[in-house]
């Protein structure tokens, strides 16, 4: 089990009826909890799974589904029909349930018994039929789900059920996200802002402003021997050989200042994610009293981020909310995350590519290399100086990075499939770096997210796949376009058509 989701269950609910007898819902119950065991002893499903009985009733059914809704350790609930189970009686209680629900279309048996099957056997073991007659319920009330089709001993089967129990948690952990819009967004900027009071409904996070002001008072109460600890720790995890002078040494003391700083004002504010803008740093002079930030908190955010704490940049706080999610989701897994920008183009080819960068804050969890601890000059935003940051080049490999946008009448999130491809060595542009092929090509990919009016800001995993995101959006209910190794471009603005329409449509029905 994953430690941080070590407080999170997941209910496993059984469909059946009493037509057949006390008998056999018995062996119903037998069934169900030898699979809800076996399925936990496999080692592949991040979050323990709970039978919480057979359901024969309207009734039963609204009990169990009320009891979810009101655990605050149930993520989610796993539904399986072991017989027919009529589906009416299931509407109430799915009426009640607004956590992540998975239905899941399995049998206890992998094969059919064939020269001992007779109708009691038949009659017990329908999930052939009983979950099409569920299935049919869930599209009818037009519940969003996910329906996960194999045997339940299948590692690929539980491979599905793992992407959602994570998908799954990630949203629990929304549900009271913090985000802390330290200073304003970056002036005139659109696709960075977007409606926060739709987000917190539609999403669950919460975003606040904080004043730079309020972060000063943080400031003046960090002390200098927590300062000289917090270094110390830098120069022992970070190759800090090319931080040679006494000017560097003053920028890495006043990163660690501004660290903790922000240490404190999230903890006391309970938040899980952050923005900064380097037009927005306080208007105290900084070179005279010494009372502030030297420059935006680049060291600061990218140690933050690695840590799970989210980030966006100049505001950014949808995608501040999107890298916690992100982080979170992937707990456990080895490769790494970050908040990267497009930085640059590269036309080469068939190797066209994206440099992925910031000014300072990219995550070192995908860092191919122990990441260098560097002092530069940024003559941006309201302080020009010199600046901490960490310094390292991606892994290669591939992966997938997604971002969510405001469309105005609902929220779109655009998710593209990408490699990760060796960079040159980028001497007079010290900050960290990834360099990616869109898929299908730079062409394509890079055309079709611009149609679809991603952000120049996204959230890249290594280790998440688009199923995840596929989750995601159904969880949420939020529109997912997604550009991989078969989109073309024609295809992509028929589906952008299609789209427009449908949720037009959608609201005003409603």
């Amino acid at each position: 089990m994953i430690k941080a989701f070590d407080n999170f269950e997941v209910w496993f609910v059984t469909g059946a009826q009493l037509l057949y007898g006390g008998d056999a819902v018995v062996q119903v119950d037998g069934h169900s909890n030898e699979m809800v065991a076996g399925m936990n002893a496999s080692g592949l499903l991040p979050v323990k799974v709970v039978y919480k009985g057979t359901a024969n009733s309207s009734e039963e059914v609204l009990d169990v589904m009320s009891r979810a809704e009101a655990d605050p350790r149930c993520i989610g609930v796993i539904t399986w029909m072991h017989t027919f189970s009529p589906a009416k009686m299931w509407i109430h209680g799915l009426q009640r349930l607004s956590k992540p629900l998975l239905h899941l279309h399995t049998q206890y048996n992998a094969e059919i018994p064939w020269e001992t099957m007779d109708m009691d056997f038949m009659n017990l073991n329908q999930s052939a039929h009983g979950d099409r007659e569920f299935g049919h319920i869930l599209s009818r009330m037009r519940k969003n789900h996910k329906t996960v089709v194999g045997y339940w001993k299948d590692p690929a089967t539980l491979g599905h059920i793992a992407v959602w129990q994570r998908v799954a948690a990630a949203w629990a952990d929304a549900q009271d996200m913090r985000i802390l819009r330290i200073g304003d967004q970056m002036n005139n900027v659109a696709v960075t802002d977007g409606d926060k009071v739709e987000a917190e409904m539609r999403l669950g996070y919460h975003v606040d402003y904080v004043p730079f002001s309020e972060v000063l008072q943080y400031f003046k109460q960090v002390q200098d021997a927590d300062v000289d600890a917090l270094v110390a720790k830098y120069n022992s995890i970070y190759d800090t050989s090319q931080v040679l002078h006494d000017d560097g040494r003053t920028s890495i003391w006043n990163a660690a200042k501004a660290e903790l700083t922000l240490r404190a004002l999230l903890v006391d504010h309970k938040a899980k994610g952050f923005t900064t803008n380097f037009d927005d740093l306080g208007d105290v002079d900084v070179q005279i009293s010494g009372m502030g930030f030297d420059q935006i908190p680049g060291l600061a955010s990218q140690r933050l981020m690695a840590e799970g704490y989210g980030f966006g940049a100049e505001g950014d706080w949808k995608s501040a909310a999107l890298y916690r999610t992100v982080w979170f989701m992937t707990q456990g897994l080895p490769e790494g995350c970050s908040f990267l920008e497009d930085y640059t183009l590269n036309f080469d080819g068939e190797r066209s590519a994206i440099l992925q960068a910031h000014m300072l804050e990219v995550c070192p969890l995908i860092a191919d290399a122990k990441p260098k601890l560097e002092v530069h000059w940024l003559g941006i935003g309201v302080r020009k100086n010199l600046t901490a940051r960490l310094v390292f080049t991606s892994k290669t490999g591939p992966g997938v990075t997604a971002t969510v946008v405001d469309m105005g009448n609902r929220f779109r999130l655009v998710v593209n499939d990408v490699e990760c491809i060796k960079s040159k060595p980028l001497p007079k542009l010290p900050v960290a770096s990834a360099l990616w092929i869109p898929m299908p090509s730079f062409e394509v990919g890079a055309g079709a997210w611009i149609l679809a009016g991603g952000t120049h800001h996204s959230i890249f995993s290594y280790d998440l796949t688009p199923e995840y995101w596929e989750d995601y959006a159904e969880i949420a209910g939020i529109e997912m376009l997604h550009i991989s190794k078969d989109t073309t471009i024609e295809n992509f603005k028929r589906e952008l058509r299609i789209n427009e329409v449908y949720y037009m449509l959608n609201k005003a029905l409603k």
